[in-house]
Formats: structure tokens, C-alpha cells, sequence
């Protein structure tokens, strides 16, 4: 067993290498903790932006918010990054930060378990190695693995069958019949960006999204002349684009009437750009604008209105070997099956197995649903700590602020730690269960809980995703470390 080990800090291991295990590798660094390596399954950094390389694949916030505060970029093509912008920008940070020697890659944790006697995590690896630390700081996302529908017959297809986050670029979509499940976040980028190639794209709707104009162009070249000369207005721009982001967060906590308006324009797109009554119809949803992800696109109403897409909103029960067949007998023959139905969200760290003191697993503590003090620490589970957990996601703004305020907590533990050598920090379960408790009351209020089914909610009904206020108030819960919420445990003898 590998052991990281110093006398004068506490060993970290930080799982994955997207925005979060980056920043919080880099603010550890820059704070002069240095006994650190990063886990990554891949043979690459980037988490979601390197794995979603679907056509069309682009962020839906800013590009100059959806960046580290501390490492800004001038030189954004346009106003919302495109995948290879924002992989290309991780990486720079690794160059820049010198990350590159702290980074084991093909290194996919399968299972961390804390040991009571010894005050430290094992981690084992898929490949057998063993590996232990004193903390262990998950940066594994919420939209890392990809789910998969349960349709009978699935694997009975003979044709291409691939999820968006999966894209198979080796498979040529041009002139094919091709049939795509899903029409949530990525299925409106991508959709677009294939209709005109395809022969023929049967698009299989479970519910439609609230689709509102994405306020998107290229940034002119004296634009990003002027980020980068003038650092003050590129803050500023960045000031800017916070405050009208987070003026949303009225809407989806308490006042959902405020979102009639998007609903409005969402509603007067389609009528613009979609001729056909029948698709008409089906394109606009029938709940409240808000309860799931309200998505932004200037192509998904005119793709749909396509003569060579057909919009269809019969259940699918099942797939055979030629195509998919719908509730009311009907069959579509297809060539290649392309599945956007998301991710297993509400999975948290999911496959890792994670068990912490006296066996509980966290799937056991977790039972009845996920649930972290500030989003961020267990109780059983000392000395792990979480980025982008429970209840940190949003819907009005960029989950890089979150992860910020999340790396000054995570800093503020480890500094704690310093002073109480040796021990392991468990959030008490009193704070733990008052802290959740809560989240779930604010919650009740908002948008989210307006009655439709979503991926914000987990098999049990219950929203372990969404933060239910503002980021700055996140933030303000997350400056201090309040050391009454924990408890200190200290090695047997």
C-alpha cells in the first residue's frame, strides 16, 4: 500500500480533475499544501468537457463567469464557451499551475474506506493498487455518469447505438436513419447540429423543455483587446454577468411568477419558428416554467420544425433489432440510436463503494436520500470532504462560484486540522440533520417542488440536488468553519 506521508501536513487525495479537483488542487498549492496527488479515471483532465464531445456541446453560462476568479481568460470566442474552450482552459490551468506531476491518470477509485485505528483513508484502486491518506477531497461531479434508459430490448439493436456523453465520432451520421431518445439539455445542442446531415431523425420526447433565446455571439477581436488591457473591465464584465445571473435566484425560490415572462418568450419562439400545428403542440411544455432545467437555444425550434425530423411523443416499449417500436404498434426503422437522456445525477460518487467509521456505507447513510453539511461533509465519514455535493447545484448561475466558496471551506478544515495533528474532523450529526433539515424546508417553497418529475429529484421524490438560495449566501455560510459543528477523533492509543 501506497502511503502519502509528511510530518508537517496532512496527506490529500483530491478524486478527478475537472473544475473542481483543479481549482481546489490549485488553492491548496497556493495555500502551501503540497502533499497532494490527484486520482483521475481517465487518461485525461477535463471531467464533463472532456467526456460530452457531442456536436454542438457548449456551456450555458457566460464564459467569462464559468472560469476560476483567480485565473481569468481575455481571449473567450464567444459569449458562452465551446467544449473544446473550456477543456482547453482546464488544461491550461494544470500547465500553469504545474499540476501535471500531482496528476496519476487511469487511476479509477473503486472503493475508500476509513480506518478507525489508524485515522486515515484507504482508497483502492480498480487496478488493485492500494493507496492512503488522511484526507480525502471527492471532485467526482454530478454529471459524470451517464444514464442509461431501461427499454426492452435494448441490446437486441443491430444498428449504432451510443449516448451523447459517449459520442461515437468513428460512426458517420450522414444520409442514415437515426432515432434520438431524449430531449433535455444536450439533445438541444446536438439535435441541431446533426438534422441536416441525417436522412431522417425520429426525435423520441418524454416531456419537452422550456427552451428560451441563448444571447450568444463571437466576441470581436477589440473585445478581447480590451479584457486583457484593461483587467478592470474584465472584472467588471465578470461583476456584471454575476448580478444578472443571480437576480434569477428570485425566481426559482419564491417567486415563480417572475418566470411567466421567460415562459412567454419561450412560447412565442416556438409559435415563430415551428409551422406545423401538430409539432406546435407538443414542443411547448405542459408544466411550470422552472420545475425542471429551463435550457437556452437560438436552432432547437427551427430544427424541429425540419420536414425530415418527426417529433414523437408516443411512449417508446420497446427496441428490436431493426428499430424502436411505440406504444400505439407503430415501428421506426433506424440505422443508429443516439441516447440523450442525461446522467445519474443523484448518484453521488457512484460506483465508488465509500464506507467510513464502524462499516456504514455511505449508500447506508444516505438511505433516505443524500444529504452533506454545507454540501460539502458526513457525518461518519471524517476527514472526506465533497465538492459539487448534495444540494450545491443551481439553476440561476455558475457552479465555478459554489466551487470557490466550497475551496475556501475545504482550505479552512485543512487549517484546522494543522492545529489537532493526528486527528480527523466528523461533522456532529445534530448540526448535520438542523443543516438539512433546513435546505428541505427552503426547498419546499421553490419552483422545483411544483409537481413535475425532473433530475433534480432522486428515486424518492426527494431534491438532493439544488441549492434552494442565492450563491451569496452560500457563500456566506461557507466563508468561516465553525469548529462546534464537528468533532475531532483521534487514533486508537
Amino acid at each position: 500500500m501506497t502511503q502519502i506521508k509528511s510530518s508537517t501536513q496532512p496527506s490529500v487525495i483530491i478524486i478527478g480533475t475537472g473544475f473542481g479537483g483543479i481549482g481546489m488542487a490549485i488553492q491548496l498549492k497556493n495555500a502551501g499544501f503540497v502533499n497532494v496527488i490527484l486520482l483521475e479515471k481517465a487518461a485525461r483532465v477535463g471531467g464533463t468537457w472532456r467526456d460530452n464531445t457531442y456536436p454542438g456541446a457548449a456551456c450555458d453560462v457566460q464564459s467569462h463567469f464559468y472560469s476560476y476568479s483567480f485565473e481569468p481568460k481575455h481571449d473567450w470566442s464567444r459569449k458562452f464557451g465551446l467544449q473544446h474552450e473550456l477543456l482547453g482552459y482546464m488544461e491550461h490551468c494544470v500547465e500553469k499551475y504545474g499540476l501535471g506531476n500531482q496528476i496519476r491518470f487511469n487511476c479509477e477509485v473503486a472503493e475508500a474506506v476509513f480506518d478507525d485505528a489508524g485515522n486515515h483513508w484507504t482508497l483502492r484502486l480498480t487496478n488493485g493498487e492500494t493507496l492512503a491518506a488522511q484526507i480525502v477531497i471527492t471532485a467526482t461531479g454530478q454529471l459524470n455518469q451517464p444514464a442509461w434508459p431501461n427499454i426492452e430490448g435494448m441490446n437486441d439493436f443491430e444498428g449504432a447505438f451510443f449516448h451523447s456523453a459517449r459520442w461515437d465520432h468513428d460512426y458517420d451520421l450522414k444520409n442514415k436513419r437515426v432515432a434520438v431518445i431524449g430531449t433535455g439539455a444536450s439533445a438541444i445542442q446536438f439535435v441541431p447540429k446533426i438534422v441536416d446531415k441525417v436522412d431522417s431523425l425520429a426525435l423520441f420526447q418524454r416531456s419537452a423543455a422550456w427552451v428560451v433565446p441563448k444571447p450568444d455571439r463571437p466576441f470581436k477581436r477589440w473585445e478581447q483587446s480590451l479584457f486583457k488591457a484593461i483587467p478592470a473591465w474584465d472584472r467588471l464584465y465578470r461583476y456584471l454577468i454575476y448580478w444578472k445571473n443571480e437576480s434569477r435566484g428570485l425566481a426559482f425560490t419564491g417567486f415563480s411568477s417572475l418566470l411567466k415572462v421567460l415562459s412567454l418568450q419561450a412560447k412565442n419562439e416556438a409559435r415563430k419558428h415551428v409551422t406545423d400545428p401538430e409539432k406546435l403542440t407538443h414542443i411547448i411544455p405542459d408544466y411550470q416554467i422552472g420545475c425542471k432545467r429551463i435550457l437556452i437555444s437560438n436552432d432547437w425550434y427551427p430544427a424541429i420544425n425540419r420536414p425530415n425530423l418527426d417529433l414523437i411523443t408516443d411512449p417508446i416499449t420497446k427496441i428490436d433489432t431493426t428499430g424502436v417500436q411505440t406504444q400505439s404498434g407503430k415501428h421506426y426503422p433506424v440505422d443508429a440510436i443516439v441516447f440523450g437522456t442525461g446522467f445519474r445525477a443523484s448518484e453521488f460518487l457512484s460506483p465508488i463503494r465509500v464506507t467510513g467509521c464502524g462499516g456504514i456505507t455511505l449508500n447506508q447513510a444516505w438511505q433516505d436520500g443524500a444529504t452533506a453539511f454545507k454540501g460539502i461533509t458526513v457525518s461518519n465519514f471524517p476527514n472526506l470532504f465533497m465538492l459539487y455535493g448534495p444540494n450545491t447545484n443551481l439553476a440561476h448561475n455558475s457552479i465555478l462560484y459554489m466551487l470557490e466558496s466550497q475551496f475556501q471551506y475545504v482550505l479552512g478544515c485543512l487549517r484546522v486540522l494543522q492545529k489537532h495533528p493526528g486527528a480527523a474532523m466528523d461533522v456532529r450529526k445534530d448540526s448535520l440533520e438542523r443543516y438539512s433539515s433546513v435546505i428541505q424546508e427552503e426547498l419546499e417553497g421553490s419552483v422545483w417542488s411544483s409537481g413535475c418529475s425532473s433530475w433534480y429529484l432522486d428515486a424518492n421524490g426527494k431534491n438532493t440536488l439544488n441549492w434552494p438560495g442565492f450563491t451569496f449566501s452560500y457563500r456566506r455560510a461557507t466563508r468561516h468553519v465553525d469548529t462546534a459543528d464537528y468533532q475531532f477523533l483521534y487514533p486508537a492509543g
